[in-house]
């Protein structure tokens, strides 16, 4: 019997205990209005433009019911977004959060009516409510400014000549917020600089070029953009010359196969093995090569903002020109089409091994084995110009070296893709291959230049033009028009 008992008082208080949970859990849901979500509203610029992208989080929805995103200027209140959720019972405790992120573009081209000025973004969730209550819902707010306004920009120099693979320079005046300008040319950038010596903080430069296998110009255009996106832009381009492409033919050896490609190979062991010298070469001419072009678009944001040369450009002296700059090449193997890849530079050869002189003044960015160059040397000339010297036998400077005009960097050869002993010498304006011709010219200098940045670019044109002239069978002039290239 007393056994009887105590059982029964511990079912008694079992049951006790169950029924005030279950009132404890009937009374917080038909009362407690749970916790109210976490918001951030998270802008990606500093204020409202053309279209800024904005994250808004909420750290759980599970009592959310709707979330309303709008843009509040004043008395206009413009919505923006708007989400529903599947809630948890409010008994349901247990139950995990349940994050959410909205991601959202909020600016001219979204918003109907947006005013410059500031404006609120309010993000409001809508809470689940219980028999006998609704709780407030939760609310974040951000205000930010709104520019719709681009910022000014003038084209201020003229007689902007270019041709295609070649180079120019613009002079313009940018307005205040600018952030970010320049001149885009097709999928290339040509940043814009301060021009150095000038009376008015607002006159910028830029050197650009037309890529080698553009022949449409209307790709050129100034541009200036401001923090929040908005754009400006300019055409600019008063005359362009289309140069097509040459081509050739490279007939491919057995015997240049088994020299060149274990040299590559070894001197490049992230080359992978395709498993025969073809293959292999192949793998070099294609992958390599663009590995190499990318590495030397990269290598460009170290230029120095400044000119570190002031006279023409040098080719190699008393050197035949073997192949010029923008060729098509056809590769064929054994009476067989197996590649095909462009030539940009100008190879020219001499007497075996002898001396490359810089062509200009500069600093050596790269001085050693190079990829498909083999041995190569780059100089920073600044501004984002720089010249690649490769298939050298040797190298003489160091990288972080300051050269000047005429300095010996090197001797010829023929290592990396090179059938025989020659000077591959490419001119880069930012990464992108460009004609060189221009710059072994005072001439082109002086009136595409020169005349244009004034104090900016100090060019001694006086005595450069007869130390420039390359010492091979035609000037510089003769030289661009064997080439196929306009001033």
């Amino acid at each position: 019997m007393v056994g009887d008992r105590s059982a029964g008082s511990a079912l008694l208080r079992t049951l006790i205990v169950v029924v005030v949970l279950a009132a404890a859990v009937l009374v917080a849901a038909t009362f407690w209005p749970g916790r109210p979500p976490q918001i951030e509203i998270r802008p990606a610029l500093p204020g409202i433009g053309k279209s800024t992208p904005v994250k808004v989080t909420l750290d759980d929805t599970g009592q959310v019911e709707k979330v309303m995103v709008e843009v509040v200027q004043g008395m206009d209140v413009k919505p923006v977004a708007e989400k529903s959720f599947v809630t948890h019972p409010r008994w349901a405790f247990w139950k995990a959060l349940a994050p959410a992120q909205l991601d959202l573009q909020i600016g001219r081209d979204t918003v109907p009516g947006l005013r410059g000025g500031k404006a609120t973004i309010r993000v409001t969730a809508e809470r689940s409510g219980s028999v006998v209550r609704r709780p407030d819902p939760a609310v974040a707010t951000l205000e930010m400014p709104v520019r719709l306004t681009p910022p000014s920009l003038a084209v201020l120099s003229g007689f902007h000549y270019v041709a295609q693979g070649g180079c120019e320079a613009v002079v313009y005046r940018v307005g205040e917020g600018a952030v970010r300008d320049g001149v885009q040319s097709g999928r290339w950038w040509f940043p814009g600089y301060p021009l150095p010596g000038g009376s008015d903080p607002r006159a910028h430069f830029a050197l650009f070029a037309v890529p080698y296998d553009t022949a449409d110009d209307s790709q050129v255009r100034l541009v200036a953009v401001d923090d929040v996106g908005n754009q400006s832009q300019a055409a600019f381009v008063d005359k362009f010359f289309p140069k097509p492409l040459k081509h050739d033919t490279i007939q491919l050896t057995d015997a240049f196969l088994e020299r060149a490609v274990p040299e590559i190979m070894r001197e490049t062991p992230e080359v992978q093995d395709r498993g025969g010298p073809l293959a292999n070469y192949l793998e070099i001419n294609g992958e390599l090569r663009r590995r190499n072009s990318k590495a030397l678009e990269d290598l460009s944001s170290r230029s120095a903002p400044r000119f570190l040369w002031k006279e023409a450009f040098l080719p190699l002296p008393n050197a035949k020109i073997t192949a010029a700059f923008a060729q098509r090449r056809d590769y064929q193997y054994q009476g067989k089409h197996v590649d095909q890849q462009d030539h940009l530079g100008f190879d020219m050869a001499s007497v075996e091994h002898d001396a490359v002189p810089a062509s200009n003044s500069g600093v050596v960015l790269i001085a050693r084995y190079f990829g498909i160059f083999g041995n190569a040397v780059v100089i920073d000339h600044g501004y984002g110009l720089m010249s690649l010297y490769g298939h050298l036998s040797s190298i003489e400077v160091h990288e972080g070296q300051q050269v000047q005009r005429g300095q010996e960097l090197g001797r010829s050869g023929k290592t990396g893709l090179a059938g025989g002993d020659h000077l591959h010498f490419t001119t880069m304006l930012r990464g992108l291959p460009v004609n060189p011709v221009e710059w072994w010219d005072p001439h082109w200098i002086q009136d595409r230049l020169a005349r244009k940045l004034g104090p900016a670019l100090a060019f001694a044109g006086g005595t450069a033009g007869a130390a420039a002239t390359p010492a091979t069978p035609a000037s510089a002039r003769a030289a661009r028009r064997r080439a196929g290239r306009g001033r």
